[in-house]
């Protein structure tokens, strides 16, 4: 173990630690300035903004000497004895230059830049710019160029990081990017007949330090200090990135990456990215209602609750089919509730949907063929209750083979996904409920319809293809007239106060023991069950 002493604080380095200068100062709560640098890029040091000065201690007379010229924090790797300096004139000086410069070709057009609000050239100015503007201000124009069908560049306000061409090269592989005119007039551009159109390019817009590239979806669609920011999970496919959700009003906006080294490291794919459209659909069912007869009556919660409660009870044979869009505390509430009606109720995994193949980028980074985000935590609770998998594709041969007084079918899709034959053969069943955001055959034909809440709209725990488990809280209020699945089941199970997922949790974990590990409060980057489960089995026992 080595010790690096940074503006007069000793710092502790792990044996085998490889940090540079910026890396440091993070632990010790002190941001060095930076445009081209970020973590997940290669290293250019390009911008000058991060420049320190470095020394040594003499171990035996613990004399220090600097060096006389400045470094750049993001190339400089730190070892054991180092002094680093990032608060002397010199260093502060020289970020005022970096500044300056920038600011003399950067056109003042914060109040229409949709960076503004979270943009570095901003935020840098005023806490290490110059006190006076030194240069008369010119006029400017802003001149704006497509990249693809998601991201825009505007041209006059490229800092030159070049980040969004690093990224093209070394994170999704795919070399769209690159730089033009190289020398005093150059600029980010596209390889002619080549847009930026790879499944990553909405991460350019992420880690443009500046307003320069801007996602079309999101331009001039709202100002980031109105919006209120939310950990949350993508449900777009089973990697399980972690995001924010932005929202304004119990209104989404955009869907960011949140760092998760586990998981998705930085970024994001675009499906999942502007994936969320259908949580606002106008098309989108928020009225619980009964079929009497032939004609549907729009009933209250409570009622209808209590209503479905007493026609269960009465049914001596029950399904239930667990959407693998609900999170592991919904459907074991729902598994658990079921058999509370019927010991022997069948328990079975819903429609998983696939579309073509996994798709990896140069990174690693990959998009999973499976489009939803809980197959496996649902599946594990469903094999827990039920004693075998009950797949999808099972449910036809078992609904023909056994008679079934009542069945309870969620969804919890962004698209429509019930084939008309499975339809045809679940209309067949006396009680049918049906729980989901959009309708469909079997949605028109049910006993009951009870509108689902969308990913955004619940709280939980999804698991992902790799048995990481990560928990989230609900970003935004579902419509009038929808309640959240937890919320729906945590009634009918008459348990008392309000849904908590947490509390949920901690049952399921010490029932069930994959999820043993998430007894625990879960961390912001979820936790391992596999591993866990592994470490709490004998020598010599399988999972």
């Amino acid at each position: 173990m080595g010790t690096v002493i940074i503006d007069g604080q000793e710092v502790e380095l792990k044996d085998g630690e490889r940090l540079n200068c910026i890396q440091l100062a993070a632990r010790v709560q002190n941001d060095i300035p930076r445009y081209c640098w970020h973590p997940g890029l290669t290293v250019v040091a390009s911008c000058r903004m991060c420049l320190v000065q470095i020394g040594k201690k003499d171990p035996k007379t613990g004399e220090i000497s600097i060096t006389p010229k400045l470094v750049p924090g993001c190339q400089t790797l730190v070892s054991d004895g180092m002094v680093i300096v990032t608060t002397s004139d010199e260093v502060k000086n020289s970020r005022a230059m970096v500044e300056e410069d920038l600011l003399l070709r950067h056109p003042v057009d914060c109040p229409i830049c949709d960076k503004a609000g979270e943009c570095y050239l901003q935020d840098y100015h005023f806490q290490y710019g110059r006190d006076e503007r030194r240069a008369d201000i010119k006029p400017f124009t802003s001149r704006r160029r497509e990249m693809g069908d998601t991201i825009t560049l505007f041209v006059d306000r490229c800092v030159m990081c070049t980040r969004c061409v690093r990224f093209t090269r070394e994170i999704s592989g795919t070399n769209e990017m690159m730089i033009i005119d190289r020398g005093a007039r150059d600029e980010i551009d596209v390889f002619p007949g080549f847009p930026l159109a790879n499944k990553l390019s909405g991460n350019v817009a992420d880690i443009c330090p500046v307003g320069a590239l801007c996602d079309k979806e999101f331009l001039y669609e709202q100002r980031v200090w109105y919006m209120k920011s939310h950990d949350n999970v993508c449900a777009g496919c089973s990697t399980g990135c972690s995001i924010f959700v932005h929202e304004n009003q119990e209104r989404i906006y955009r869907l960011m990456p949140r760092e998760n080294q586990q998981i998705n490291q930085w970024w994001m794919c675009d499906d999942g990215r502007y994936g969320w459209k259908h949580v606002h659909d106008e098309q989108r069912v928020t009225t619980p209602r009964k079929r009497e007869g032939d004609t549907y009556t729009n009933i209250e919660w409570s009622p209808l609750l209590a209503g479905l409660d007493a026609t269960l009870k009465n049914a001596k044979r029950l399904a239930v089919v667990l959407s693998p869009m609900l999170t592991v505390e919904e459907a074991y509430l729902l598994a658990k509730y079921a058999r509370t009606i019927d010991e022997h109720a069948l328990i079975a995994v819903g429609y998983v949907p696939v579309e073509g193949e996994d798709e990896t980028f140069k990174s690693g980074f990959t998009i999973r063929a499976e489009k939803c985000p809980n197959r496996l935590g649902v599946s594990k609770v469903a094999s827990h209750f039920q004693g075998e998998l009950v797949a999808w594709s099972d449910l036809p041969a078992r609904l023909a083979s056994e008679t079934f007084d009542a069945l309870w079918l969620t969804g919890g899709y962004g698209h429509a996904w019930l084939a008309d034959d499975m339809a045809a053969t679940l209309v067949n069943i006396p009680t049918l409920i049906v729980q989901d955001m959009f309708t469909s055959a079997a949605y028109e034909a049910a006993t009951y319809q009870l509108p689902g809440a969308s990913f955004a709209e619940r709280e939980g725990s999804y698991v992902n293809h790799a048995d990481r488990l990560q928990s989230f809280q609900w970003a935004i209020r579902p419509p009038q007239g929808v309640q959240p699945e937890g919320r729906v089941y945590w009634q009918l199970l008459k348990l008392p106060g309000l849904y908590n997922g947490r509390r949920v949790m901690e049952d399921l974990a010490r029932e069930i023991v994959y999820f043993a590990a998430a007894q625990q409060p879960v961390p912001p980057t979820g936790v391992d069950l596999k591993v866990n489960l592994l470490a709490a089995q004998p020598a010599g026992a399988t999972v």
